[in-house]
């Protein structure tokens, strides 16, 4: 297994809506680096466009749940909270309060192909959330309205996730080899 380059803001990937993963094509490799990748940076969910892939997958480990989807489908529970705060990987240093459903059920199928649901509510059903909008090229900082958008854009065009990245690249780069090195904004890899 690889440790992968995370993608951080403004790399096009996390834009870019990922591709279904077509029937028989593999992935458990994939997924493996992603898993890897994921507790290497101490993340709690990891989607394949934040490891440059282009494709609709992605893993978590949050709250005792652990596990993958490829091609997942979501479905939001209808009560909503800004409760939990969340922050992501790809725009290291921020963290805010966007409203996510309380309750989510994702379904989808495993890397052999076989079907897999995963329901969760509160920190897992954001989590659920917030990796499947990677897969449809969001952010979660998109989600944001009010004064903390106001104050995520300030800090987006100031060059705070800019400056945090490369600094933060280069601490994962000290821990985890030197794959990170040059990582932030789509470099590396």
């Amino acid at each position: 297994m690889t440790v992968l380059p995370l993608r951080t803001v403004p790399d096009p990937v996390l834009r870019t809506p990922a591709a279904p993963v077509p029937a028989g094509v593999e992935v458990r490799r994939l997924v493996a680096d992603m898993v890897e990748t994921m507790h290497a940076v101490g993340g709690v969910g990891l989607a394949a466009p934040q490891v440059g892939v282009g494709l609709r997958v992605f893993v978590f480990d949050v709250d005792g749940m652990a596990g993958h989807v490829v091609n997942p489908v979501l479905v939001r529970g209808e009560e909503t909270s800004r409760d939990l705060g969340e922050g992501c990987l790809s725009v290291p240093g921020l963290r805010y309060h966007p409203a996510r459903a309380v309750e989510a059920v994702v379904t989808g199928v495993d890397v052999d192909g076989a079907p897999v649901e995963h329901r969760g509510t509160g920190l897992v059903a954001r989590c659920l959330q917030h990796e499947a909008d990677h897969l449809d090229g969001m952010l979660y900082i998109d989600r944001l309205d009010g004064d903390e958008r106001r104050e995520a854009r300030r800090r987006l065009r100031a060059g705070e996730v800019d400056r945090t990245a490369a600094r933060v690249s280069a601490e994962r780069a000290a821990v985890v080899g030197s794959v990170f090195a040059g990582s932030a904004r789509g470099g590396g890899r």
